[in-house]
């Protein structure tokens, strides 16, 4: 026994030091890999908080802009507040880039390019907020047309992409460090198997806590992908406000002109036919043939003037919907443009109850209806029809022309986004129908009383 003990006891020295061993180097591999994970973890979290700062002053300066923009379009000072706040935002934003850049040496140059061209977009808007005040219309419309701008704004966009993925690259970097200390640590807990109550206690540890920060990121990313989203939200409907404002802005000058055109332009053509009428009766009842003959071709040129001044003013403002209703109207918009086209437009009106706003609205679609039949369809017959759907009314225009393939047109032409902004925006539906070779049909859906009364 004596023996035995005596054999046995350097053994369990043996396995006791070659198990102390053992935990010392799991615990070695464990510390390590958790001070580079601790060390990469927070690189990460910066970079996610440079992201973070990065998108917020690409919005930022967005939000200038469309302010400094609404400012010059409307000259409504109310578009200053938007401006003005996010320009007292951008610098801040800017500082905590910088604080956050400081130390790492990464991305260095792009950032220093990214603060020179912001500052270059900040001037630039408020230059031409400046001059926009100081009333040079010429001056910032001629800032405004040119590329400039354009091209700043392109450059800052560039830039935050690019450090933008700059960090992501960055974050998979620290991603893939993580990775590599957790492989080392399994192959310790592996390697340790004799320590297997310590080495599982220590793993279960690890793992729980990459659990809990790899949920704080997942709880992080949601929120940012909520906020995000409800940012997207808010601005969609601020902008399609602003569409509705600057469509009413447009009737309103469309008004303005016609009632010019009317006021101004009429009085002299009626002055210059009276004048006219007066020299005939000068002249007598046997003027020179000459005399006669350019006094009948000045009164023929004024009688077309007086004429294309109604057309244009029926246009800009038709007349015959407070006059005669919109059946009446359209029947006349039908029959004019009949006559200027040559296509023949046949009308099914049945009598509907709607509001101005929505008269003009349905007038407005047809017009524009058989604007793009006379520019693109090449058809030879086109009908309009107007007819109520239970508490709805139903209008479209149909032409037997060339059609298109819908997929490979842009929204924005054809004036389609106008019109389908301008029924949506009256709680309408729109829809458009067309195939290559087959003929177009636009149609609405309106409700007969506004969705705003």
């Amino acid at each position: 026994m004596q023996v035995n003990h005596s054999k046995a006891l350097p053994t369990s020295a043996i396995s006791l030091l070659l198990a102390l061993v053992a935990a010392c180097v799991l615990i070695g591999i464990n510390e390590t890999g958790f001070g580079r994970a601790s060390a990469e973890l927070d690189g990460m979290g910066r970079e996610v908080r440079i992201r973070g700062e990065l998108n917020r002053l690409l919005q930022q300066v967005l939000d200038a802009e469309s302010g400094s923009r609404g400012f010059l379009l409307t000259a409504d000072a109310r578009y200053l507040e938007p401006y003005n706040a996010s320009v007292r935002r951008i610098g801040p934003t800017l500082a905590r880039l910088h604080d956050a850049h400081a130390g790492t040496g990464a991305d260095a140059k792009e950032l220093a390019e990214l603060d020179h061209d912001v500052q270059a977009k900040l001037a630039e808007m408020e230059s031409l907020v400046r001059m926009r005040r100081e009333g040079k219309e010429d001056a910032w419309r001629f800032v405004l047309m040119s590329d400039e701008g354009k091209q700043r704004m392109d450059a800052v966009r560039a830039e935050v992409d690019g450090m933008i993925a700059a960090s992501a690259a960055r974050i998979e970097a620290g991603q893939a460090q993580v990775r590599r200390s957790l492989a080392y640590a399994r192959a310790g807990i592996a390697f340790v198997a004799v320590a297997a109550l310590v080495a599982f206690a220590l793993y279960l540890r690890q793992t729980t806590a990459l659990k809990a920060i790899d949920q704080q990121q997942q709880l992080a990313l949601q929120q940012e992908r909520d906020l995000l989203e409800h940012q997207v939200r808010d601005r969609t409907a601020a902008l399609s406000e602003l569409a509705t404002h600057l469509q009413q802005v447009r009737e309103d000058e469309r008004g303005h002109l016609a009632r010019e055109l009317h006021d101004e332009l009429g009085a002299l053509l009626t002055a210059a036919k009276l004048d006219v009428a007066r020299l005939k009766s000068r002249l007598g009842t046997q003027p020179p043939p000459e005399a006669a003959q350019r006094l009948q071709h000045l009164v023929d040129t004024l009688n077309s003037g007086i004429a294309l001044k109604r057309r244009i003013i029926e246009d800009l403002r038709p007349s015959s919907l407070a006059n005669l209703g919109l059946t009446a109207s359209l029947e006349i918009l039908a029959r004019e443009f009949s006559e200027r086209s040559g296509v023949h437009v046949a009308t099914e009106l049945e009598a509907v109850q709607l509001d101005e706003a929505h008269q003009l609205t349905v007038y407005r679609l047809v017009q524009e209806s058989l604007t793009n039949v006379a520019k693109y369809a090449k058809a030879r017959q086109a009908r309009i029809r107007v007819q109520p759907q239970g508490a709805d009314v139903a209008v479209s225009v149909r032409d037997d022309g060339q059609g298109f393939d819908a997929a490979r047109v842009k929204p924005s032409t054809h004036g389609l986004a106008g019109m389908r902004h301008r029924v949506e925006a009256a709680g309408g539906r729109f829809s458009i129908s067309t195939r290559p070779g087959g003929g177009t049909e636009v149609a609405a859906i309106l409700p007969m009383r506004s969705p705003h009364a």
